[in-house]
Formats: C-alpha cells, structure tokens, sequence
C-alpha cells in the first residue's frame, strides 16, 4: 500500500476501531460480544500454536534439564562439604573414631545409592509427641530439613521426619508400631508393606499370598510417591522367620532391621532423592557361607588284640 492520505487515514480507523473492540471487551466480561470471535480465533489458530509449543519445548526442556543438573551439583556439593565439617568436628579420640567410622559407612551407602544426605547427630529419644521410639537430631528447618524426609545410617533404614524445628527434628523409628513403609524383595517384584513391633523383627505382610520367600532373602524401601516419605532402595533387613502360607490372599514375614534402633548416633537425613530407583544396590555384600570341618575318623587296631584266627588255636 503506498503511503497516501487515504492509507494513513485507514490505519487510524483502524487503531480507533482495534481500540473500541478491547473497551468493550473489558467491560463485558465474560458476556464480551466479542468472546463468540475469540473462540473462533482459538479453533483456527490453537493447533498451530500447539505445534509452535511442541516445537519449542524439547528446546526448553533441555535448557531447564541443565539448569536443573547444575542445582543438583551446587546442592550435592554444598552437603559434601557440611559432611565434611561434620566429620571434622567429631574429632580424634575414640568415641570419635567410632563416630567417623559410623559417617563414613552412611556417606558411602548414599554414594551407592545417589541420595544426598544431610548428616546428623542423635541428640536424644522419645519426644513430646507422645511416640515410644523417636529420636531428636540435631538439624531442622534452618539445614533444609523437611518433614516425610528418609532418614538412614549405615547400616540401612532408620525411619523418618515427623516434626521439624529451626535447629531440630524429631525422627518416627520403624520399630515404632506406628510406623509402616512399602518394601520390595532383593532380585524380584514381591511387594509388601512392612511394620515396626517395638524391639522385635519387623511384620512384613506381602501382597502375593504365594509368593516364595524363604529365611535369608533381603528386603529394600519400595519408594514412595516423589520420593516422600521414602526414597527407594533403602536396604530395610533380612527375613527371619517365615509363616506357613495358609492360603490367604497376603504372607506374613519377620524381618530383622539393619539398623539398631538402641545404637544410634550418626544418622542422615536424605535431603536429595537418586534421579533413578538404586534398586539393590545399596544392599551390603551378601555374606559367604562358612565351609563346614569334615571330620575323619581313622580305626586303628590295638597291638594287644588278639585275630580270629589265633583264637581259633587257642580254642
């Protein structure tokens, strides 16, 4: 269009009818005239503006998967670090070295597991709550700490976060008979649900009512959704006893933990989940069998014993 009076005069039209149309489509609200267009539009050009997004979001995808890799580094080196202070801090003398040795057992099961791990230390049991097997460590609010947060040692599952303040945290045992977490069995699919019993083994019931399972067999957490109140993987213990199958649609287990609920000291609170299920990885090797001695027994005749034969002549 060449620049006339008439084209100049046209765009001003134009920009005053453009303008008309968006006054009146304010004070109309959702009974705009013009909503009955609005709709048009959005049929003729929603699925090129769909394209357009699926076009661009495997761009901006990617851009926010590196983004968010490199928030995962910070925060997986800023708790290196704090552990390491931690580890500084517990000193030389012996309880101390009891104590390294505990941290380093915990640091190297996240590393196995890929969980990012705020260490602590137990700084009392029980708790106002009213809960017989708790604990209170000495991190809250103020280190990241949250509640439905996994808590493990190095040994394998300690419990989980149940209340938080700005400096500590109360932490529910899975002995507590109130505490239950969904397990998986080592090397298969056999889903259960186990339970604290206060000082003794652990009730496992599995959904499979047939399934095999026998003394030995190892158990890890199942996970739960986003990761809340557990991750997965986490070792949880090894079968003790085994109910006869009656025939019921679950089976019952016994499961003695890997954790000592009556020796805690160092534990961590797993403020960082693997991207991608451990699943037995975290178990400790399993331990080899010890051969039994054979023992030989080798018969021989006394000098003084006289044989049949010289019998037979006496005779």
């Amino acid at each position: 269009m060449r620049d006339t009076r008439e084209s100049r005069l046209l765009l001003v039209l134009l920009i005053a009818v453009a303008f008309a149309l968006i006054t009146v489509d304010i004070r109309g609200g959702e009974d705009s005239p013009v909503d009955g267009a609005r709709q048009g539009a959005a049929t003729v050009f929603g699925p090129i503006e769909s394209g357009v997004s699926a076009a661009v979001d495997p761009v901006g995808n990617a851009v926010s998967a590196i983004r968010d890799s490199g928030d995962r580094h910070d925060r997986l080196a800023a708790l290196e670090e704090e552990n390491a202070a931690l580890k500084a801090r517990l000193g030389s003398d012996d309880r101390s070295r009891s104590r390294l040795k505990q941290l380093d057992k915990m640091l190297k099961i996240a590393g196995q597991g890929q969980y990012g791990i705020k260490g602590a230390q137990v700084i009392a049991i029980g708790a106002a709550q009213g809960f017989s097997w708790t604990i209170t460590v000495d991190v809250g609010a103020n280190d990241g700490i949250k509640r439905d947060m996994t808590v493990l040692n190095g040994e394998g599952l300690v419990g989980r976060v149940t209340t938080v303040g700005p400096d500590t945290a109360t932490v529910l045992l899975a002995s507590d008979p109130d505490f239950t977490v969904g397990t998986r069995m080592e090397s298969g699919d056999e889903l259960g649900f186990a339970s604290g019993q206060g000082d003794r083994p652990l009730r496992v019931e599995l959904l499979n009512g047939k399934a095999e399972v026998k003394k030995g067999d190892r158990l890890v957490t199942f996970g739960s959704q986003a990761d809340r109140p557990f991750v997965p993987g986490v070792p949880v213990g090894v079968v003790s006893r085994v109910d006869p199958s009656g025939g019921g649609l679950t089976r019952t287990l016994y499961v003695t933990p890997y954790a000592s609920f009556t020796k805690l000291d160092i534990v961590g609170v797993v403020v960082e989940a693997p991207k991608k299920d451990p699943r037995d990885t975290v178990l400790p090797p399993k331990p080899k069998p010890t051969p039994r001695p054979t023992v030989t027994v080798t018969v021989t005749p006394s000098p003084e014993a006289p044989v049949d034969g010289q019998n037979q002549q006496e005779q």
